[in-house]
């Protein structure tokens, strides 16, 4: 059972993508913010198989945790989430360590396909 960790400062967003990737199957951890989930990675020694993050949140951002994660971890699959162009275009250049970035806001579907993907998916780099 794929184990996929969720950081979004967004409450509502985390339990949404929490309740939506759980119906296939995966194990879920949240965090609330980038640090968090740091920490979470560190402590499970990155016994996480994905990491699905917002771009945007306080302490640190999802681009900091992505390349924070990728360097510690770098088997660890990541999958960007952000509602802001501007966003979008900073984790254009990190085409090497994320899989993808969705834009929000998705449907169930699509965050569900989209984790999917990303879990079958070899690891380049």
């Amino acid at each position: 059972m794929p184990r996929v960790l969720i950081a979004d400062d967004e409450d509502s967003m985390r339990s949404l993508v929490a309740r939506a990737i759980a119906m296939d199957g995966h194990e879920i951890v949240t965090a609330a913010d980038g640090a968090e989930a740091l920490d979470i990675l560190t402590r499970e020694n990155g016994a996480i198989d994905l990491l699905l993050t917002d771009i945007q949140m306080p302490v640190m951002d999802g681009i900091a945790l992505a390349l924070a994660a990728a360097r510690d971890f770098p088997d660890l699959k990541i999958l960007l989430m952000t509602g802001f162009a501007d966003q979008r275009e900073r984790a254009s250049g990190l085409n090497a360590i994320v899989h993808d970035v969705m834009t929000k806001p998705f449907a169930v579907a699509d965050i569900r396909t989209a984790v999917a993907d990303a879990l079958s998916a070899r690891k380049t780099g």
